[in-house]
C-alpha cells in the first residue's frame, strides 16, 4: 500500500469508494447514510487543489484480484483533511469495502498524524457505529467535550443536514 497526495485523475474514482462503502451501513439500519450522495467532483477537486485529499494505493490479495479485475485498485481509500479551529481535521476517511479491516484506513490516518507534525487532529463521527467512534478510539481518538467555535458549526450543519437521527460525537487525537 502506497499513500500520496490525490491526482486530478483520481477524483472520478473516489465517488465510487464513497458509494461502496456507504453500503455498510445500509447492514445497520442507516440506509438514509448508504442513500447519501458523494462529494461532487468539484467539491473534491477543491480538496485535491489545495493539497488536502490523500489516497491509499491498495494492492488486494490474491484471491481478490479476479473480483476486482485488476492488479491494484488505485485508491481502495481516501482521506479529506480541513484546518478547523487551527488543528487538522479530518473531514471524510473512506475505505472501499473490498480493503476494509487491512489497515489501510488506520494507516491513512497515521500519514496525516506524521504531516500534522504534532499538530492535534479531530473529527466528527458516529458514537455507535463500530467501524467509527470504537473504531477511532483505538487510533488514539478520545470523546472532545469542548470543541472550538468551528467545529461547534461543523455538528450543527450536521444536525441540519440530518445526521443527529444518530448519536453522533467530536473527537480529538492530541499525539
Amino acid at each position: 500500500m502506497h499513500i500520496r497526495l490525490a491526482r486530478p485523475d483520481d477524483l472520478p474514482l473516489l465517488p465510487d469508494v464513497e458509494r461502496a462503502a456507504g453500503e455498510s451501513f445500509r447492514a445497520i439500519g442507516m440506509p438514509q447514510i448508504a442513500d447519501d450522495e458523494p462529494l461532487s467532483l468539484e467539491e473534491l477537486a477543491a480538496y485535491q487543489e489545495h493539497g488536502r485529499a490523500w489516497v491509499a494505493e491498495w494492492d488486494p490479495p490474491a484471491d481478490l484480484r479476479t473480483s476486482v479485475g485488476t492488479d491494484s485498485v488505485a485508491a481502495g481509500a481516501y482521506l479529506l483533511m480541513d484546518v478547523v479551529d487551527e488543528r487538522w481535521h479530518i473531514e471524510q476517511v473512506t475505505v472501499h469495502p473490498r480493503a476494509a479491516r487491512r489497515g489501510v484506513g488506520a494507516a491513512l490516518i497515521e500519514h496525516l498524524a506524521r504531516e500534522a507534525a504534532g499538530t492535534a487532529l479531530t473529527l466528527t463521527t458516529f458514537a455507535d457505529v463500530p467501524w467509527n467512534a470504537p473504531y477511532y478510539r483505538r487510533l488514539g481518538f478520545t470523546d472532545f467535550a469542548e470543541p472550538g467555535p468551528e467545529l461547534r458549526r461543523i455538528r450543527r450543519r450536521e444536525a441540519e443536514h440530518g445526521l443527529d437521527r444518530w448519536p453522533r460525537l467530536c473527537m480529538i487525537r492530541t499525539k
